[in-house]
């Protein structure tokens, strides 16, 4: 076995919907998790500037002892996923893959649509990852970029964001999409509107489970699931305002997120891969 911790990162606080469902799954394993909310959102960004967030905050979590890497936040999967697993000594792990793979699996009409930020929908990840389970599926992708930006306020129900989410899922509608991925670690806060626009007819997919199940796997190959009775730590950590993390960290996971230490940029323990 392995005792060492898991490691995930998130521009901020979205990621914390896998996380959750992490430890639902292996309730035994002890995680450090890092929310990059003082230049998150990553959404509007360019591509390589996340990519250099990312891989910074890799190998701050690789140079913790971590086991495994999750980026659990779609726009830096989508940006930087291979760089990061080129690099890292320790596996690492995306959203896209997972959350495709449920798609293709869920449609039954082959048409999906995906929401989710500007850089994960201008990368295409979520299309070439769809294709290549299914090169026959039509995938319909729409930039919501002011959804993350209601959930970051805690604002996840009321006309306001009713009338956001009813503008941007109209055209995904009108294309008669049958299942719609959540391409937004965030989302999920927001699956309730989002089912009751899109109708009972539409299956809604998000990545949590679908990683929280490769994590899984990918220990259980390895030989590194943690089976001593030792209760489990969780460690929190962001590089901008600690109150407003543990705020909205409560939100999007609950009690558990009692302490966030604010790690100042550029991160400590941080050195360049050659």
């Amino acid at each position: 076995m392995n005792a060492a911790p898991l490691g995930m990162f998130d521009s901020g606080v979205g990621g914390l919907t896998v996380m959750r469902a992490v430890m639902r799954r292996l309730p035994r394993e002890s995680i450090i998790y890092f929310g990059d909310n003082a230049r998150g959102p990553y959404g509007p960004r360019e591509i390589p500037e996340i990519r250099r967030f990312a891989l910074e905050i890799a190998a701050f979590l690789e140079s913790l002892g971590v086991k495994i890497i999750v980026v659990a936040c779609n726009s830096a999967t989508s940006a930087a996923l291979l760089d990061i697993q080129r690099n890292c000594s320790v596996p690492v792990l995306g959203v896209v893959e997972p959350g495709a793979r449920g798609a293709v699996q869920a449609t039954r009409n082959r048409r999906i649509g995906v929401i989710g930020t500007r850089a994960t929908v201008r990368s295409r990840a979520y299309q070439k990852a769809i294709h290549a389970l299914d090169a026959g599926a039509h995938v319909h992708s729409r930039a919501c970029p002011t959804l993350v930006d209601f959930v970051e306020r805690g604002e996840v129900r009321g006309p306001r964001v009713e009338e956001e989410v009813r503008r941007y899922l109209a055209p995904l509608k009108k294309r008669g999409v049958d299942t719609l991925v959540l391409g937004c670690t965030h989302y999920p806060l927001l699956r309730e509107v989002i089912a009751r626009e899109m109708g009972e007819g539409v299956r809604l997919i998000s990545s949590d489970e679908e990683v929280a199940r490769e994590v899984e796997e990918n220990l259980v190959r390895r030989g590194y699931l943690k089976n001593s009775e030792e209760p489990p730590t969780y460690r929190f950590m962001c590089s901008g305002d600690p109150e407003q993390a543990v705020s909205l960290g409560r939100i999007f996971l609950g009690p558990e997120v009692e302490r966030v230490e604010k790690v100042e940029l550029p991160l400590g323990g941080w050195r360049p891969w050659s």
